[in-house]
């Protein structure tokens, strides 16, 4: 399976972070995944770029010429295979497209974006691939509680957040995506509310 994983570039975050996101990257490589990402050095896609090395996995880094150009991110270097892209649109298209499933891990504004992306994608129907959020030090349970809120509020149905699911374990985050079954509901109910 190819996994997207996305993540902080920070190299300022905690050593937690890092060292669940090492272990995430070589368990992955350990069980036959591989690796999409935005090809970053640092912060957590770094993490899981080492760790998916470490455990003997293959490792697609997709990242815009302009980060490279302009240095504004490091680039991991022993990506198997990298692709530049025009901007960070193709960026994400690009790893949305190759990925078989997605998994988010702590991160930022970029973080935030691409969760919610490929989120809306699902409930769009453009896909039906397993998202699974690694809430590494419950990082995201302020987001969890406020989806719940979004939830309770009518904003979105409960069909759409249960789109998506949390968990506290690489293992667990894993087993989820290798066992997910496509949940095949039509986008007109997710934006009825059937």
């Amino acid at each position: 399976m190819k996994i997207c994983v996305f993540g902080a570039a920070s190299a300022h975050i905690d050593d937690i972070y890092i060292k669940t996101v090492e272990k995430l990257g070589e368990e992955m490589a350990k069980r036959g995944h591989s690796l999409v990402f935005g090809a970053g050095a640092t912060g957590l896609m770094g993490a899981a770029a080492r760790g998916v090395k470490k455990g003997g996995g293959y490792i697609h880094g997709v990242i815009p010429e302009f980060f490279r150009d302009e240095g504004v991110e490091l680039i991991y270097e022993e990506c198997d295979k990298i692709t530049f892209t025009q901007n960070m649109s193709e960026r994400k298209k690009t790893m949305e497209d190759e990925a078989d499933a997605f998994i988010i891990t702590p991160g930022g504004v970029g973080t935030f974006e691409e969760f919610f992306e490929v989120l809306t994608l699902k409930q769009l129907g453009r896909h039906d691939k397993p998202i699974a959020i690694l809430n590494i030090e419950g990082y995201y349970d302020g987001l969890e509680e406020f989806m719940k809120t979004v939830t309770d509020r009518k904003f979105i149905t409960f069909k759409c957040w249960e789109m998506y699911t949390y968990f506290n374990t690489v293992e667990e985050t894993l087993n989820y995506l290798e066992s997910y079954k496509p949940q095949g509901t039509p986008w007109q109910k997710l934006k009825i509310g059937d």
